[in-house]
């Protein structure tokens, strides 16, 4: 209904650097996210599969699973193929986007993380746009 407060968005974060992740997850619970996290590809995985979350944001070098498999194991199954994925990486060059789009994932972006364009990015996802 319009004029109605729309319920938070679940966001999970995925980021094997403790400092980052609680840093992100902060200032994304600051704008409205309900924030999930998670330090490895195959807790991602995990989280994905029991939680369906509306986006998920993963660092694209993780351990247990990278985030390239893991982006791949999240859209193999049936309950979150259709989850957006935006992975975030300190790689910028060409092969790595391309890597990373062959891989399954919605969105790329860089680090160190720019919130403003990051925000831009995930709202597009979240609203099914690119």
């Amino acid at each position: 209904m319009i004029g109605e407060p729309r319920a938070p968005r679940r966001v999970l974060l995925v980021e094997d650097n403790a400092l980052n992740l609680d840093m992100l997850s902060r200032r994304l619970t600051r704008k409205g996210y309900d924030v999930l996290t998670a330090l490895d590809g195959e807790s991602a995985v995990s989280l994905a599969r029991a939680h369906q979350p509306d986006l998920v944001v993963l660092d694209m070098s993780l351990p247990v699973l990278d985030g390239l498999e893991a982006t791949r194991r999240i859209k193999d199954a049936p309950e979150t193929r259709d989850t957006p994925i935006l992975i975030l990486t300190a790689h910028a060059l060409v092969h790595d986007r391309e890597r990373a789009f062959g891989a399954g994932c919605d969105d790329f972006d860089t680090k160190p993380v720019d919130l403003p364009r990051l925000l831009g990015k995930m709202e597009a996802l979240l609203d099914g746009r690119r």
